[in-house]
């Protein structure tokens, strides 16, 4: 039988937001159910995220949480989340000036 990761394994490098791919990060505002929430993007937009079925099983995702977000290039705002950030990552984010901490501070304020 396989094993799984730790709790306190690494989990590699910390992917940032790349115009080349099209990624952008985000805050979850609502987690509307059956694998999708409701993001607000650093662009200003509110989009429609799902999870794929593997974060889905392993990643928990909850209100206030930053995440890596992947447009799907649709007229509908939908996409999907790459990537969920920790806590001394997102602090990381803020520190490179990627993330608005005004952004954070909004969502984490609305609930």
């Amino acid at each position: 039988m396989a094993r799984g990761r730790g709790r306190h394994e690494r989990r590699g490098e910390m992917p940032l937001p790349s115009e080349d791919e099209g990624t952008m990060l985000c805050i979850v505002q609502r987690v509307v159910g059956a694998g999708f929430l409701e993001v607000l993007c650093t662009d200003g937009e509110v989009y429609m995220a799902r999870i794929p079925g593997k974060m889905r099983r392993r990643v928990w995702m909850r209100e206030g949480d930053v995440v890596l977000f992947l447009p799907w290039g649709t007229a509908d705002k939908k996409g999907e989340v790459v990537y969920r950030y920790l806590r001394d990552e997102v602090r990381k984010l803020i520190d490179m000036n990627l993330l608005p901490e005004e952004l954070v501070e909004e969502v984490a304020g609305a609930e």
